[in-house]
């Protein structure tokens, strides 16, 4: 399984390559525009078939950080999208996909980036886990709060599209995972895998759908981007050591705070908005894995450096 857990780790050079590869090719991706939502759905049910019972159980043992991940998830993430896209001057299309991508859910990439950083792995998928189910009702509330005036939110109908493209595919890879058990552990890795490419393709069709405006719109909604992300990061980080947390719950705070479910963001905004309010949920798709894999070897190297690494447990003191 090394093999799998190796081209895991190049998540973010798969990212950008596959990025690049669509705005010089766009017409070898854009064909694929109507599957943005199944390949979605198998992201969600991938990571369904990840979780177990002590990931549900810790989110009643161990309320106090993963209540205060999730609340700067759905806090300080769209209200950060918006004042940005007002500072910048964005179009209320492109507005629309900033704030989807803030009022959405933590994405699973978090729980890879806290195991990279030496934080506490279990918390994190806690915490996505948490705030995915939390999403269905907040995302499409948040998106109607922020942007509302400006264009039409069908609230009600992307209820039930979360639903389907969130609870459903998680659900049912739950109950395998619950049936198959311990069979299906030494393949996590290739799950893995698959929900990795997966995204990568699901970043290629939203980029190759919006080719034509990135030459434009590229470099200033990328600044976006890059400042969303990295809000959410340090807040994650500097509000959990306020709180008095250890250094370990605050890395995976910030993961889970700054990295955004943003395939649902592109997948809600193709299906509700239009192809540009897409472009800011996939351009995070590539930015958060980069700038998550350079904080985590940053942090890893700090520990490294200080002579304070200890045997991994990942989970958090109680």
């Amino acid at each position: 399984m090394k093999f799998f857990s190796d081209i895991n780790r190049l998540f973010p050079v798969w990212a950008v390559g596959f990025a690049l590869v669509a705005v010089w090719q766009p017409q070898v991706f854009t064909p694929l525009a109507a599957g943005i939502r199944p390949l979605l759905a198998v992201v969600m049910f991938a990571m369904g078939l990840a979780l177990s019972r002590p990931d549900f159980t810790r989110v009643v043992r161990q309320p106090s950080p993963i209540g205060i991940g999730v609340l700067l998830q759905f806090i300080v993430m769209p209200l950060a999208a918006f004042v940005i896209s007002r500072m910048l001057g964005l179009d209320a299309a492109l507005t629309t996909g900033m704030v989807l991508v803030g009022a959405t859910a933590g994405g699973t990439a978090s729980n890879v980036m806290s195991w990279l950083a030496g934080g506490y792995v279990a918390l994190s998928v806690s915490m996505t886990l948490t705030s995915t189910i939390v999403s269905v009702v907040a995302t499409p509330l948040l998106a109607w709060l922020y942007v509302g005036q400006s264009v039409q939110v069908p609230v009600f109908d992307m209820f039930a599209s979360i639903a389907e493209l969130v609870v459903v595919p998680i659900a049912a890879g739950v109950a395998i995972h619950h049936l198959v058990g311990a069979r299906i552990h030494n393949a996590e890795p290739i799950f893995a895998t698959a929900a990795m490419a997966t995204i990568v393709l699901i970043i290629a069709i939203v980029v190759a759908l919006n080719a034509g405006k990135i030459t434009t719109l590229g470099p200033l909604v990328a600044l976006a981007v890059i400042l969303h992300n990295g809000i959410g990061l340090a807040s994650g980080y500097g509000i959990a050591r306020l709180f008095g947390f250890d250094r370990r719950t605050a890395r995976t705070t910030a993961f889970e705070v700054g990295m955004q479910n943003s395939g649902l963001a592109v997948a809600l905004a193709q299906q509700f908005f239009t192809a540009a309010a897409a472009l800011p949920g996939a351009l995070f798709s590539v930015w958060h894995n980069v700038s998550g894999s350079i904080l985590a070897g940053y942090w890893r190297r700090q520990d490294a450096s200080a002579n304070k690494a200890q045997p991994e447990t990942n989970t958090p003191p109680k």
